[in-house]
Order: structure tokens, then sequence, then C-alpha cells
């Protein structure tokens, strides 16, 4: 695969090929999902993103394990109304589709009267940030570190989160950079004292505005598990504060769990 640290190399207008840095810990030949739900947001966002439209919820359903082969981006705008717009974008390889992305986009304008509920919500950030590094992880029962086998425990989880280029060349917007991060809520609510045995087959990611920073914080909120099946929810924060929510549904996966502790592909991390 190309050498460059990003997660895709453009060939044409909309194939791509991925390059390690797309790959999963799941398989020899399966890629992540931030490097899926990094594609389908910046095609979406490029054909039909608009300065007055905020991309408001981006829904990634993950059909089949992606492979290391090039991948086609198929977008296609469903509706184009005055408020919202939707629309839509497969992943597509050897001409299966191995993903489908939907996206509403809501038009900015001015707040309803009154006052609303809002959640009492904090996020205890790592500190110092080092931009040679692109994650760190925390949890509370073992504070902020950069190794995912560090915490292997039942506590709440955070990551924060620098996400890489999507498409060699092609810088990533606040919201590609959000959905991106977003897709980390599977690893924050489904890492347990084993590692992660859960394999998520979608991602919701729902936001109030765009982030305004480079790194991002996703903070696990809540994780449901029963007979193999788990919901996870997590809150996105940058350094203003909470702007949105993520949200994966997991299925058990015990036959390939990945343990961090020891970990069997190592090199597949991202940049440090």
């Amino acid at each position: 695969m190309t050498e460059v640290v990003a997660h895709f190399v453009q060939s044409e207008q909309d194939r791509f090929a991925p390059t390690r840095f797309a790959q999963s810990h799941w398989g020899e030949d399966h890629l992540n999902g931030p490097a899926l739900v990094g594609l389908a947001a910046q095609a979406l966002e490029s054909a039909f993103g608009l300065p007055e439209f905020l991309p408001a919820r981006l829904t990634v359903d993950l059909f089949r394990a992606a492979r290391g082969v090039p991948t086609t981006t198929k977008v296609a705008l469903i509706r184009a109304g005055r408020r919202v717009r939707n629309s839509e974008c497969e992943l597509v390889q050897d001409g299966v589709t191995v993903a489908r992305a939907t996206l509403v986009q809501y038009r900015l304008g001015a707040a309803p009267r009154g006052e609303e509920w809002v959640a009492p919500v904090t996020f205890d950030h790592p500190g110092a940030l080092d931009d040679d590094r692109t994650t760190y992880i925390g949890s509370d029962a073992g504070g902020w570190s950069r190794a995912i086998a560090d915490h292997q425990n039942d506590s709440r989880k955070r990551f924060m989160n620098r996400t890489i280029t999507v498409i060699d060349g092609h810088p990533n917007s606040p919201f590609v950079r959000a959905a991106m991060a977003a897709e980390g809520t599977s690893l924050v609510t489904n890492l347990g004292t084993a590692g992660v045995g859960y394999i998520n087959g979608d991602l919701t990611v729902a936001l109030s505005r765009l982030p305004g920073d480079d790194w991002i914080g996703v903070q696990a909120d809540a994780h449901w598990a029963n007979d193999g099946i788990a919901v996870g929810a997590s809150t996105l924060f940058d350094g203003a504060g909470a702007f949105g929510t993520g949200m994966v549904t997991a299925i058990g996966n015990p036959a390939a769990q990945i343990d961090f502790t020891d970990d069997p592909f190592p090199e597949r991390t991202a940049p440090r």
C-alpha cells in the first residue's frame, strides 16, 4: 500500500486506494471505521455541502467488512429543501456496497426564545497535547495515557483525537474531523477488561455546531449490553465545550476479540 500519512490516495474522481493507516485490528485485510466514515463524510460534504447549512446528522451503516482494495464513492442528493437537505453516499468495493451513509443538513438560523435544559457534563482534558501524536486515551481508573492497553478496565473511558487526513492532499474539514472522531464512540463504550469484543455495525453522529479545534474529545455516556448486542453513546467536545453526540450499535465478536495488551497489529496504529 502507498506510504502516505492519510487513509486513502485518490486515483480517480470518485475512486480511492487505501493506505496502511486505513487498516483495522479486526483482520489482516479489513479497513477501520474512521477511514470509512471519513471517506463518506468528505464525499457528501464535497458534493452537497453549503455554507448556510449545518451537517447536523450523519449515519453510516457498515454492511460488511471493507477490504484493502480500491473503493468507489457514489453520492446522490435525495432532497434539496429550503431548510432541510438530505443526501446519500455508498462506498463500493468490487461492485458490492460495503457501507451506506445518509446526511441531514439544516439551514442555520435564529434560535427560539427561552431557555432549555442542558445536561451537566464536563470533560477533563489530558493537559498539554503533543502535536507529534494523534490520539490520547483516558479512563476514570487509569487517567490519561497513549496506550489503549492501559485502560482495559471497567471504568468510564474518554478519547482525544487529532484525525489524520482522509484523502491525501485534501485537508479534513471540521465536519469530517467530527465524524471521524465520533467513530471513537465504539472504543470508549465497548473497551472492557479483556479488550474490545464488540464490532460496531453503524455510527450516528449528531452535531449542534462544527468543532473549532483540531483536537476533539469523545467521552462515554452510556453502554448497555445484553445477549451479545451492545449500544453505546458519547458526547463530543472541543475547547469551547460539548457540541455533539455519537451513538453506535454493535454485535459481539468474541472469536476475534482484540486484547490490546497483546496487540496483534501494532504497526497499524496511527503515526506517533
